[in-house]
């Protein structure tokens, strides 16, 4: 157990807040008393020296030793012919996403930017909606220059961004127009390949956002979110495709499976019915390993005639992740595939994001076990650590398995939304309302209400009416009874900051009180990565900070003692 990034990072905050005359402090292995400064000031370092880190700074990326994962090699015929087989990387997205909490900063990813691009993929995808979230909110940096920086870099490969219909970072239905100039600002600002989704299906919510994007010279990814239920049906996806290309001739299609659950067997059905309706248009397929399959899905999806495949550099890949390109590549080659990727370059890469999460703490990802009872609930990985706390604080803990059969229920009486957001959210909170309140339906969120009325767009299953009737009842009066169009926003938003760029209009509209100012504040965004050890770094901040006379520090075998 060794020092941390974090745990400099909670160290130095309690200092700084610290008021007490005396206080200890104990979480997660690590230990920390301190004692107000009160006489003569002495800085006296104290490291057991068996225990202290003696490296000065990371060795040379390629001097770390990878470690990949390994799958079984599946037991499909090889290839009759070299057909090549194309891949998008998630690393620099879904894989911190899911792995990191999507906190992966601009400077952790410029040092491999331009070995990316050159490994040979068709494409990189860089930003989704929750990757400007957690930008502003958590990591102060603007997302928008993330994008340029890393466009600087990546100059050969085109970058993706997703959209997803009817809202931005939060949950609200927002209008039209501010989707549409978030687009524009997406393809001005140098993201070439736009990919636009609804989780109801409903291709009224993407169409426009799609054929918007196509007249500006973008490359347009139509997805198709998957979804485990009665009403997701092969005949479905066939219906929805053939229409989605028809209403927007958009460059590719995309199976997305963002709660991991497509299995062998599914996709031995699924991708030559959408083959079939698609014609000539390429097929994408993304997936997750939560339960473990997704490696197999996509070598038999490919065998079935997957275009594109998505994947993520490990250690960034399985757990709530992709599958890794480098198992997945060694493997399509053994069936007989061509994949034009660099493996030398992927495993620079792959040692460099290795030294980063040791020096800040993140978790590899692992090979999960198959668990049956996750097509059931089917609840996101981050969400299941959420209901954890929220019903630690009720007293409720013992009530987690009952949750997550609640979410079950609740998916079956609302008409079956996928668990992607918005819908996983608002599925997951009248859950724990429903257990913790001891009466189902009793309190109602706004969004539950505004999903039962129609406002995120069509259903493809009717609402039990008895619930539907709970949920009106129940449910914000506020709410009208029938959607009504909104108002254009880019004009009013315009007005309303009529000095600033649009970039900075969008984040103002998404993110309310001064989440933006104090984004700005914290200046401009790191570009540089420093591997200093953590232990070197908290030293360094400790002699700038006076206010304690004793501090001391422990973790595992590390032990630290300052008097002053």
């Amino acid at each position: 157990m060794t020092l941390t990034r974090e745990d400099v990072r909670k160290i130095l905050a309690i200092l700084d807040r610290s008021d007490c005359e005396e206080m200890h402090y104990e979480f997660g292995g690590l230990k920390l008393d301190l004692r107000r400064r009160g006489g003569a000031v002495k800085l006296e370092p104290v490291v057991s020296p068996a225990t202290a880190d003696k490296r000065q700074a990371s060795p040379p990326v390629a001097h770390i030793a990878a470690q990949e994962p390994i799958a079984p090699v599946t037991p499909v015929p090889r290839a009759i012919t070299a057909r090549t087989v194309k891949f998008m990387d998630t690393t620099l997205r879904d894989a911190h996403q899911s792995l990191w909490a999507t906190r992966m900063t601009t400077a952790m990813m410029l040092p491999v930017a331009e070995r990316l691009d050159r490994i040979g993929y068709d494409a990189i995808d860089l930003m989704g909606l929750i990757q400007f979230d957690v930008a502003v909110r958590y990591l102060k940096e603007d997302p928008w220059e993330r994008v340029r920086l890393v466009r600087e870099n990546i100059t050969r490969t085109p970058m993706q961004a997703s959209v997803r219909s009817k809202s931005l970072t939060g949950f609200g239905v927002v209008p039209n127009d501010i989707l549409l100039l978030w687009t524009e600002r997406l393809i001005a600002n140098g993201l070439r390949r736009i990919r636009a989704f609804d989780a109801l299906a409903d291709l009224d919510n993407i169409v426009p956002i799609l054929n918007f994007a196509k007249e500006r010279g973008a490359y347009t990814v139509g997805a198709l979110v998957y979804g485990h239920s009665p009403v997701h049906t092969d005949e479905l996806y066939a219906r929805k495709v053939k229409e989605l290309i028809e209403r927007t001739n958009c460059d590719a299609i995309m199976l997305k499976d963002a709660c991991g659950l497509l299995t062998p067997d599914r996709i031995r059905t699924l991708v030559p019915a959408l083959k079939q309706a698609m014609g000539k248009v390429p097929l994408e397929l993304h997936s997750h390993c939560l339960t473990g399959l997704a490696p197999l899905v996509y070598l038999e999806g490919v065998r079935l005639g997957v275009d594109q495949v998505h994947t993520s550099i490990a250690p960034l890949a399985n757990g709530p992740a992709q599958p890794a390109t480098q198992t997945i590549a060694r493997n399509l080659r053994a069936m007989g595939y061509a994949v034009e990727l660099d493996d030398g370059l992927i495993k620079e890469v792959s040692e460099h994001f290795r030294a980063v999460a040791e020096l800040e703490g993140k978790p590899l990802g692992v090979p999960m076990e198959y668990d049956a009872f996750h097509f059931e609930h089917q609840v996101p990985g981050g969400m299941l650590t959420n209901f954890k706390v929220q019903l630690a604080q009720a007293g409720l803990m013992h009530r987690f398995n009952d949750t997550l059969e609640e979410c079950a229920r609740i998916r079956r009486e609302l008409g079956w939304p996928i668990m992607v957001t918005p819908f996983a959210q608002l599925v997951g909170t009248q859950a724990v309302l429903n257990v913790v309140q001891g009466e189902r339906y009793r309190t109602v969120p706004d969004e539950v209400k505004l999903y039962a009325l129609g406002y995120y767009g069509k259903l493809l299953a009717p609402i039990e009416p008895d619930i539907l009737d709970r949920i009106i009842e129940n449910g914000s009066k506020q709410i009208a009874l029938e959607a009504q169009p909104l108002e254009p926003g880019v004009p009013g938003l315009r007005r309303k900051y009529p000095k600033m760029s649009d970039e900075e209009r969008l984040l103002r509209y998404s993110f309310a009180g001064s989440q933006v100012d104090q984004m700005l504040a914290a200046g401009p965004t790191q570009t540089r990565y420093e591997f200093n050890r953590p232990l070197v770094d908290l030293l360094k901040e400790l002699t700038t900070r006076r206010k304690h006379r004793h501090v001391y520090i422990e973790k595992g075998p590390l032990r630290l003692e300052l008097n002053r």
